[in-house]
């Protein structure tokens, strides 16, 4: 009979498992021995520690850890115990370098003929991050560099005499199947997209006598797909181990509830805490994370391991007030740069445009036009007043004559708009924008295009956290912008870039200001970052 749950992790020796009729016993020379391979054969290839001998400082490393996993076996076989492994924790507490020490030890020192090992990950990229280190590793270990053969062109490390391999698979699922799989190393489960690797290669150990899949991971942002899985089920092993004993869960993080000021709070949820790094780092992360919500979103994410969802609040809404002030400065020399997003026909438009002041403040205009046939009827179902908003002047909403909004009429009052000032370049969203652009680069108006993609966005929804927080945007008190502005949500992909995105697919809610704003201040700053035009040089003959 397998242990009970109470006893299952008491480290019990084979001879008291026998006598008891369980079905697992704790073997200390093989924890050891796992133990000490790191410690003598491995080096650190990163950081600090570079070329020095990878010792499991860390309690959770050697004892959580590898001692666990390598330690427990089977009572009938005296094969491992452990065939999946599930690791979740914060950034920054080594858990990279962990599994690059796990997947060599499987390679070389496993006792395993023909030992396949494979790197998984989202992309090939990110598995070529744990092949790197453990190539680094080889390179950096006397006793491994002599018995190794690394090959970065293929991606594969290779010991010849036992005629085994560690190698990056490729993301695509369909040439996993049929793979006879010793160990898989899986890093950062939590970005994957396409469920159909992990599928393919979770049972492709089937025959080997004691097969490891190890996947290490921090917490992601939705609450759906393969790692969340995989948490909500270590979760219940991790509660009662008999529930599957051959899987070995570890996870440790905050709650939502807890005090992330607190270092009491840090310590917990990061194992490496007073190793990898120390109080002095998160007080200068905490400062940096009160300054959006955004940045608190992955504060919380990557440093006390807490599942967020994809979408979270962008701005801190009393910050943004504190933006709400008239314009000034708004002299003839002024230079402008402007933001322009449109949406569907039938919905709101936005044009934003912003130029640098004397103080170093961005003063902020805008213009917003909607149908204006159906405008009664929207003001209804969204609950939002946009006739009341168009008798605004300061709002600058306009509603165009029909029942779909009327591109010449934007096209003519943006240029209108340029005859006024010294509009430098506009930036547009191609989406739903080519007829428009067109007819306004033929009027002499340097616009570009500007993709709402996250790497292209990233950037600018930083600009725009950051003149927030230091109060460098004057807004005039519009009404429509501060109300998108509250709207704007963030939703970040697995790099932990974000763009701006409506708070659901169904909300009435606008942002379309709040991507204008952006790309504008973006094409401010590029353009500010730019260094003078040289002198020509002046030679004497």
């Amino acid at each position: 009979m397998p242990l009970p749950p109470k006893t299952l992790w008491k480290r019990i020796s084979k001879s008291e498992a026998v006598e008891k009729g369980y079905d697992y016993y704790f073997d200390q020379d093989a924890a050891d021995f796992a133990t000490g391979f790191f410690e003598n054969f491995l080096v650190h290839s990163k950081g600090k520690f570079a070329g020095k001998p990878f010792e499991l400082i860390s309690p959770w490393q050697k004892e959580d850890i590898i001692e666990e996993l390598f330690g427990w076996k089977r009572v009938v076989d005296d094969t491992r115990r452990f065939r999946v492994g599930y690791i979740e924790v914060p950034k920054k507490n080594g858990k990279s370098t962990l599994l690059s020490g796990i997947g060599l030890l499987l390679t070389v020192a496993d006792a395993e003929p023909a030992a396949e090992v494979y790197i998984a990950a989202n992309s090939r990229d990110q598995a070529g991050i744990i092949y790197r280190q453990m190539a680094e590793i080889v390179r950096g270990s006397p006793i491994l560099a002599k018995r190794l053969e690394v090959v970065d062109s293929r991606k594969n490390i290779a010991y010849v005499k036992a005629n085994s391999f560690a190698r990056v698979i490729s993301s695509d699922s369909h040439t996993a199947e049929g793979l006879n799989i010793h160990g898989l190393l899986y890093d950062e489960l939590h970005s994957t997209r396409d469920r159909r690797l992990w599928d393919a290669v979770r049972y492709g150990g089937i025959s080997r006598d004691q097969p490891l899949i190890c996947a290490i991971t921090t917490a992601g942002s939705e609450r759906t797909g393969v790692c969340w899985e995989q948490h909500e089920y270590a979760l219940k092993v991790m509660a009662d181990p008999s529930f599957d004993p051959q899987f070995f869960g570890y996870i440790t993080a905050a709650t939502p509830d807890d005090d992330y000021t607190d270092p009491a709070v840090w310590k917990a949820a990061n194992p490496s805490y007073g190793h990898t790094m120390d109080e002095t780092s998160f007080e200068a992360d905490v400062k940096e994370a009160e300054q959006s919500n955004s940045k608190l979103a992955s504060f919380l994410r990557y440093r006390l391991n807490i599942w967020c969802q994809g979408e979270n609040k962008f701005l801190n809404v009393n910050q943004w007030d504190k933006c709400c002030e008239p314009w000034d400065h708004m002299g003839p020399d002024r230079v402008w740069y402007g933001g322009l997003d449109l949406a569907q026909t039938w919905d709101c438009n936005a044009f934003v445009a912003v130029s640098r002041g004397p103080d170093d403040v961005f003063d902020v205009m805008c213009r917003f036009w909607m149908p204006g046939a159906n405008a009664h009827k929207r003001s209804i179902a969204d609950n939002v007043p946009y006739v009341e908003w168009n008798k605004d002047d300061e709002t600058g909403l306009c509603l165009t004559p029909g029942d779909v909004c009327d591109y010449d009429f934007i096209k003519r009052d943006i240029l209108e708009f340029c005859k006024q000032r010294t509009v430098k370049r506009i930036a547009v969203d191609p989406h739903n924008s080519h007829y428009l652009v067109q007819q306004l680069q033929a009027e002499a108006l340097d616009v570009i295009g500007f993709s709402q993609g996250f790497s292209n966005m990233n950037p600018a929804c930083r600009l725009v956290e950051t003149l927030v927080a230091q109060t460098r945007l004057r807004t005039n008190t519009n009404k429509i912008l501060t109300w998108m502005a509250g709207n704007a949500a963030v939703k970040e992909n697995s790099d932990g870039y974000i763009k701006i995105v409506k708070p659901s697919a169904s909300s009435p809610a606008r942002v379309d200001g709040i991507i204008a704003l952006a790309m504008a201040l973006s094409l401010a700053e590029e353009d500010d970052a730019k260094p003078p035009m040289a002198s020509p040089e002046i030679v004497l003959l």
